[in-house]
């Protein structure tokens, strides 16, 4: 049986632990679920401190077991394909922090939020893959369609998924175009929107899947916004289409006033694992 000794960061009195049909369940079992998977993707809302916490628990725990026997790796949404060099400067000790965070453009929460992951990943000599597409190639797609990132060049086009990227499935579309119908960018057109969002989603994809390809016995425990893996859709859809065979694990956190009831209806399989966290809990940044 696993244990938790290493733990203590997340109070347990500010989650609950449920399977996708909302059976109590617990962390324990998470990470059984993990061991037999080649990848875990941890779903969060950014500013939920206590998922925060609790990333950095299951991080830390499947390192310190199983470090040693599989290819342990951290991939975040966080970062972008165009500074891996970078961050592996900087886990080599070539570069100081100071310039790695200067040149890596990390996320304004990236200090309290990320960095305690990456720390680790550097201490154990491990792998931290820079997932996500430029954001100035996302942007593109939201502003010109699909098409426009035709104009790249050849090493511009190496931060995607390979072109032309795959589509949303029907299940994501229906769900993103719920979610974006009266939001102020949805005057850019929704189909763009969605691509540029699904762009995001494959090369996600496409950077774990690369990954997994490349190392024997892999475990990639990767971080991203819940929403691009809510339902086993998007990021985790995609990866199926880079690699048909691989294992991975959902794991979706959203706070809520009343963390303690799993509403079927607002819950149900929105991952393998869904943790609901207490939403009095002060958030770890503020939204601007």
């Amino acid at each position: 049986m696993l244990t938790f000794s290493s733990f203590g960061q997340a109070n347990e009195a500010n989650y609950r632990v449920f399977d996708a049909n909302g059976n109590p369940s617990s962390l324990e079992k998470i990470l059984e679920a993990a061991v037999q998977s080649e990848v875990v993707f941890l779903g969060e809302q950014h500013d939920d401190a206590t998922a925060h916490a609790l990333q950095l628990q299951i991080f830390k725990t499947l390192v310190e077991k199983y470090g040693k026997q599989r290819k342990v790796a951290l991939s975040l949404e966080m970062f972008e394909r165009d500074v891996q060099i970078v961050i592996n400067e900087y886990l080599n000790n070539l570069i100081s922090e100071n310039h790695f965070l200067l040149s890596s453009r990390p996320w304004n929460n990236y200090k309290q939020d990320y960095r305690p992951l990456v720390e680790i990943a550097k201490a154990e000599k491990l792998p931290v893959i820079a997932a996500n597409a430029p954001r100035r190639y996302i942007n593109m797609v939201s502003r010109g369609g699909r098409n426009s990132l035709n104009a790249l060049t050849t090493d511009a086009k190496k931060w995607l998924a390979p072109l032309p990227f795959n589509q949303a499935s029907e299940a994501y579309a229906n769900k993103f175009k719920a979610l974006m119908g009266g939001s102020p960018e949805s005057s850019m057109g929704l189909n763009n929107i969605l691509d540029s969002q699904t762009l995001w989603d494959a090369t996600m994809a496409f950077s774990v899947a690369e990954f997994l390809k490349k190392n024997k016995n892999p475990l990639v425990v990767h971080l991203n916004g819940s929403f691009h893996t809510e339902n086993r859709l998007g990021t985790a859809e995609h990866l199926l289409k880079f690699r048909s065979k691989a294992k991975f694990l959902v794991v979706t956190m959203r706070y809520e006033d009343n963390f303690t009831n799993f509403e079927k209806t607002k819950h149900e399989n929105l991952g393998d694992f869904v943790i609901l966290t207490d939403a009095k809990v002060p958030r770890s940044f503020k939204r601007s």
